[in-house]
């Protein structure tokens, strides 16, 4: 019986010995793989036993803790009582868009990295954007916001232009000096009242 005890320590230091010489021969590697093991052993311990409260994917299923499955709402949940011992409840939130009414205008939110990866060019003036009520109309908002006196003459002129040119600046919009629908959202979403 002794024998067997000395001869699986014996194996024992012979594969630590193989190990050592190993690494001694490429530390750098050697290194590596320490800080791997190192850090996996790290991240599942952290997973595993030191995360307090529900997991929105656990590991492990433990029946013992149930699940929210219902939404609290503000109409439902009545005068709270503080209980520090007890998990304060989980919300659901529902992450689905609001979708807008028929009738509704949807106005344009700024932006700016979704204008730089998606937005295409603002068109130029087109007879579908600018008639000559809405251009009125614009002239009328812009001398209104302080964007320069403008005559409501209903063409797209240089005074118009210019004043276009100042509210896409102040705005952070591709400064075109022309009707757009973007141009004409922000407008809209500034005043307050859509322009026909």
């Amino acid at each position: 019986m002794a024998g067997t005890g000395g001869g699986a320590a014996g194996a024992l230091a012979a594969v630590g010995l193989r190990v050592w010489n190993s690494a001694a021969q490429r530390p750098v590697d050697a290194g590596a793989l320490i800080c791997t093991v190192a850090a996996s052993v790290i991240i599942v311990v952290n997973a595993i036993f030191l995360q307090s409260g529900v997991h929105p994917a656990p590991f492990f299923a433990n029946p013992s803790v149930p699940t929210p499955t219902h939404r609290a709402t503000a109409a439902s949940s009545g005068p709270a009582v503080a209980n520090p011992a007890a998990p304060s409840p989980v919300r659901m939130i529902d992450m689905a868009p609001a979708r807008p009414s028929p009738g509704a205008r949807t106005v344009r939110r700024n932006d700016p990295i979704g204008d730089l990866i998606g937005a295409a060019p603002a068109p130029a003036a087109t007879a579908s954007v600018a008639g000559p009520a809405r251009i009125a109309a614009v002239q009328r908002a812009l001398s209104e916001y302080g964007y320069g006196q403008l005559r409501l003459s209903g063409t797209l002129d240089e005074p118009t232009s210019t004043a276009i040119q100042k509210f896409e600046a102040d705005r952070k919009l591709p400064v075109t000096g022309r009707l757009s629908d973007r141009m004409l959202s922000e407008l809209s979403a500034m005043t307050g009242r859509p322009i026909p």
